[in-house]
């Protein structure tokens, strides 16, 4: 149930429904937003009685919520959330666009591949310290290293940086270091992880799991926003299915679904649907014609040479025209909404 107060409700008739919710024993969940104060109700087993609000100061109306997601959904705020980092707004009326090498390898390849970021009009950079990987012999990042790379990278060219976080032990040290912490699609359902998100102060970009549906994906979601971190963004990386033209089936059809569903911004990430450098462009194209609010691409001025993912890496002209391709679709896009 969401709790809506009156626009001029002052503070003690708010905490005065808190109160009254967490005496029943559930959750109280303030919302941030808009021009009043809305109160989510969760760990509700079963339905909450309106009749315990509607008749207190302040409270303008109580809103039964029907979604198995409560602060995720639009049906608790209808308005759609904005994500400020260093300067980017990530959200509805903006297209971000996220590039960078899958791996920091070192301080001079990240150097020069945001270089080519920053020039191609480049919003964040994105870059694996941690690195997830199928095989225990492949490279598996320079952590630690990697993310001080990351730092200088922001220091140099006034880039913010997102990299992903593998477990809980190194949680407080790539929150130290990045501006937007990233919970790879192998974690999403890693749901300690997902706790220790909701008390982060940085904006997390939840990756859709290569099987998950979208109710398992959007429930992920919940439960860093139940821990009370309101900066979700998610980002779809396609999914598992039979194909074998390309590493994974993007999915641009959950993207108008999430967009109605949820008030949560969703970012593509074209390169891990596709595997491959040729079809990224493509579907870059085609996830801002279906209103995508950004894109994250990998990008390396050598993908011969990359010690993880080069085969669906950019090179940097390629990144400066998707870039130029996704500003012109976005902008189609955005005079006939």
């Amino acid at each position: 149930m969401l709790i809506v107060m009156n626009r001029n409700a002052p503070p003690e008739q708010i905490q005065r429904v808190v109160r009254i919710i967490e005496a029943k024993g559930f959750t109280a969940r303030p919302i941030p937003g808009g021009d009043r104060v809305s109160i989510g109700i969760l760990n509700n087993e079963g339905p909450v009685d309106p009749a315990l609000f509607l008749g207190l100061p302040g409270v303008k109306e109580a809103i039964p919520v029907t979604r198995p997601y409560k602060l995720v959904s639009r049906e608790i705020k209808p308005e759609d959330t904005l994500i400020q980092v260093g300067g980017v707004t990530i959200g509805n009326g903006h297209l971000t666009v996220m590039g960078g090498p899958c791996a920091i390898e070192s301080e001079e390849q990240a150097l020069t591949i945001a270089a080519h970021v920053k020039n191609a009009g480049g919003h964040i950079f994105r870059g694996g310290a941690y690195k997830p990987r199928t095989s225990p012999y492949t490279f598996q990042g320079l952590g630690l290293e990697g993310l001080k790379i990351l730092a200088k990278v922001r220091e140099r060219y006034d880039l913010p940086v997102v990299t992903e976080v593998m477990d809980n032990e190194t949680f407080d040290q790539v929150e130290e270091y990045a501006d937007i912490v990233q919970i790879g699609t192998r974690n999403m359902q890693n749901f300690s992880l997902l706790k220790r998100a909701g008390l982060s102060k940085r904006p997390i970009m939840l990756k859709r799991g290569m099987s998950a549906t979208l109710e398992e994906w959007l429930m992920a979601a919940e439960y860093i926003m139940a821990g009370g971190n309101h900066q979700v963004m998610l980002c779809e990386r396609g999914v598992r299915t039979f194909v074998r033209h390309s590493r994974n089936t993007l999915d641009l059809s959950v993207v108008p679904v999430v967009i109605k569903e949820s008030h949560l911004p969703i970012i593509i990430d074209p390169s891990h649907a596709a595997g491959v450098r040729d079809q990224v462009i493509p579907l870059s194209r085609a996830a801002v014609a279906v209103g995508a609010h950004g894109l994250m691409v990998e990008v390396h001025h050598e993908p011969q040479n990359a010690l993880s993912d080069g085969a669906q890496s950019l090179y940097p002209d390629q990144f400066a025209r998707l870039c130029a391709d996704a500003r012109k679709m976005h902008a189609v896009v955005r005079a006939e909404s």
